[in-house]
């Protein structure tokens, strides 16, 4: 007696490792976008002295850590309190370049804007941009809380995640839509034809066989 077919865990489309995989080629995407933007610009436009001191500019905490965003100076390399060694040092702890903040943060609008191609090719379905957009958030909220070992309290922060979050959103969407709607009318217009064809066939074996 054959056995009852096992039932599939892929169900309406849904496919966890599908999803898994896109959620991980959207993230590593994204921090690789951020990777490559963030050092010319913090060369560009903030103090450079000052930002050696904190250790470069491609440390990994200009994309993980939430306080050099916000501009902390707990950010960068480990504790301020514990480079009271030499006056140099104490003056350096003691500043702090306010643009460093705000290049991090057009930094990251300019990540999200190119997010828009990846979510384009990757996701391609417009129901799915925003769960994948506000999850690749999360995601970097989760890690940046891990490695920071404390929550984000900057509004800026905050701020910036949220316009990323909405380009992220409606842009592509708006792409993703309009493709199908392309296709649609092309498939569309390809039965049409199709169908026109076919008629136009049979109506030639029709004159055939009275003939």
């Amino acid at each position: 007696m054959p056995g009852r077919p096992r039932p599939r865990l892929r169900l309406q489309g849904w496919d966890p490792l599908l999803l898994l995989s896109q959620i991980i080629i959207l993230q590593t995407l994204h921090y690789l976008t951020l990777a490559l933007l963030l050092p010319p610009l913090l060369s560009l436009l903030t103090d450079s002295e000052y930002l050696q001191y904190l250790g470069g500019r491609g440390t990994v905490g200009m994309v993980l850590d939430w306080r050099e965003m916000a501009g902390r100076r707990e950010a960068g390399m480990g504790e301020w309190g514990n480079w009271g060694a030499g006056r140099g040092n104490q003056d350096w702890a003691r500043a702090v370049d306010p643009r460093r903040g705000w290049v991090i943060g057009v930094g990251w609008l300019l990540g999200a804007c190119v997010n828009i191609t990846y979510l384009y090719y990757v996701i391609r379905r417009p129901t799915y941009i925003l769960d994948f957009s506000l999850t690749l958030i999360f995601v970097h909220i989760l890690i940046t809380t891990s490695y920071s070992h404390s929550l984000p309290l900057s509004l800026f922060f905050w701020l910036v995640m949220g316009i990323c979050a909405a380009v992220m959103v409606v842009f592509p969407e708006q792409l993703c839509v309009r493709r199908e709607l392309r296709e649609g009318i092309g498939s569309v217009a390809q039965q049409q034809q199709d169908e026109d064809q076919e008629r136009i066939e049979l109506g030639n074996v029709g004159a055939v066989s009275i003939d």
